[in-house]
């Protein structure tokens, strides 16, 4: 099972980047799908969720209108776009898996939101 991460980096407050999780080694289209963030010194955080089939997604109240997740079950991928980024955005982001009581996770990618 892998779940690898792509699209961190260094931005400027104000601008966008978009997340990739490629998954492998599992059904993907029967997994719940996560976004989760981290920030130095605080516990880890969910940002997004989005059913297995795509037709429900939630977000936490704090990107609400800034990030959008998706996933494309053909690519075994999920994504998260997020805009108007802010330092507060600052954190290792983390896709989860989870279906019933199998959950996996990613290795994380950094982003840094700075002037």
């Amino acid at each position: 099972v892998q779940l690898v991460e792509s699209g961190g980096g260094l931005v400027q407050p104000g601008g966008s980047l978009r997340l990739s999780c490629a998954a492998s080694g599992f059904t993907f289209s029967d997994y719940n799908m996560r976004w989760y963030r981290q920030a130095p010194g605080k516990e880890r955080e969910l940002v997004a969720t989005i059913s297995s089939s795509g037709g429900s997604i939630n977000y936490a109240e704090f990107v609400k209108g800034r990030f959008t997740i998706s996933r494309d079950n053909a690519k075994n991928t999920v994504y998260l776009q997020m805009n108007s980024l802010k330092p507060e955005d600052t954190a290792v982001y983390y896709c989860n898996a989870n279906r019933m009581s199998r959950t996996y996770w990613g290795q994380g990618t950094q982003v840094t939101v700075s002037s």
